[in-house]
């Protein structure tokens, strides 16, 4: 929601549980800071989903939450264990999920392949969201061999086409490949390589290529930087863009959006509620925070997006570093607090006032 004369955003932070109520609250100090400085405002307020949900309403995805979800800018959300996130993506139909892999200059050495592989590295994954392996009918049975579960990998022609469609144009905006991740050879009543191409044929600037999942999961690891836009079905993608944590150097620094037909978005981390860490204070807000340039991106608040993009790039360079990304040396071991005052520093900073060309790297 916007005007001219008084920029307004109402977002929806649910927090959910472990780490996801600490990086949640860590970056909406960061978000509030870059509205006072863009000039625009920014409300939120709080839902709940997952196990907090149930034991206050006895759902983990209650109804309370949903009316405070409708007429919003956007949802900035943590991590659940289990429980409520399938149901919030299928009730407001996301199902374009965007999840960046940008390396950043600083950590190049914090990959787990050389630092000539992953140089440079902008991959974008394109997940399908709420159809799928996930959302198919699923359950528990017997027969004469005994007892068995199974789960149904169901698209429909359209769900493949509609995905396409947004993958298509990503690829267009940016270097001009759309690799389609499939398992064909196996599952043959799934055509995602003829669909896509069928959707191509208004991208003739695009080049398409097909590549079954499993060599495509090995040659993100032999030769990433060959990637572009990656289109993949809820399951692969869910499992491909986990690669990128470890080409990047820490699943903590990963992004991502999801969005439906009309725009509308969940914003979130693409790492879990990492139970080990929970309470600790050491957890890695940059994924969140990825997040929520992604969300102030499809708001068009593009110069707030660039002041966390170059605040960010900055206080890594100088070396410091959350628990996921240290090694002894020359690094600064930092906490999730620690880490924030120096992201606000930087983003009050007149360095940061006078950004100039900034690496567009979240498109």
């Amino acid at each position: 929601m916007r005007s001219l004369n008084n920029p307004y955003y109402r977002i929806v932070a649910i927090p959910g549980e472990g780490i996801g109520t600490e990086v949640v609250a860590a970056s909406l100090k960061v978000l509030q800071q870059v509205a006072k400085l863009e000039e625009f405002i920014l409300q939120v307020d709080y839902g709940w989903l997952g196990a907090t949900a149930l034991e206050k309403f006895g759902s983990d995805f209650p109804q309370a939450t949903v009316e405070l979800c409708n007429g919003s800018d956007g949802i900035l959300f943590g991590a659940v264990t289990q429980g409520g996130l399938l149901e919030l993506r299928k009730h407001y139909d996301f199902f374009c999920n965007l999840r960046p892999i940008r390396m950043v200059k600083s950590l190049v050495h914090k990959s787990s392949l050389k630092p000539e592989k992953v140089q440079g590295l902008d991959i974008l994954i394109i997940r399908e969201l709420v159809s799928g392996i996930y959302f198919g009918l699923a359950g528990r049975a017997t027969d004469e061999k005994g007892a068995y579960g199974y789960h149904t990998m169901l698209y429909y022609d359209e769900e493949i086409r509609r995905i396409a469609r947004q993958a298509l144009q990503k690829a267009q905006q940016r270097r001009g490949l759309l690799t389609i991740a499939h398992k064909e050879n196996a599952l043959p009543n799934l055509p995602w390589t003829q669909l896509v191409q069928a959707e191509a044929i208004n991208f003739p600037e695009v080049v398409v290529e097909s590549m079954l999942v499993d060599n495509l999961a090995m040659q993100m690891v032999m030769n990433p930087q060959r990637f572009d836009v990656i289109l993949a079905g809820n399951l692969f993608g869910d499992i491909l863009s986990d690669i990128g944590g470890a080409l990047v150097g820490s699943v903590g620094l990963l992004g991502s959006a999801s969005l439906n037909a009309d725009g509308f978005g969940l914003y979130e981390a693409i790492h879990g509620t990492a139970p080990d860490i929970a309470g600790k204070g050491i957890a890695n807000p940059l994924g969140t925070l990825g997040a929520c340039v992604l969300m102030l991106q499809q708001w068009g608040e593009v110069r707030a997006a660039q002041r966390i993009m170059a605040a960010q790039e900055r206080v890594l360079a100088k070396g410091y570093r959350t628990a996921d990304l240290y090694t002894q040396g020359s690094e600064i071991l930092v906490n999730t607090e620690e880490l924030i005052d120096l992201l606000l520093a930087e983003i009050d900073s007149k360095q940061n006032s006078e950004m100039g060309v900034f690496h567009e790297s979240f498109r």
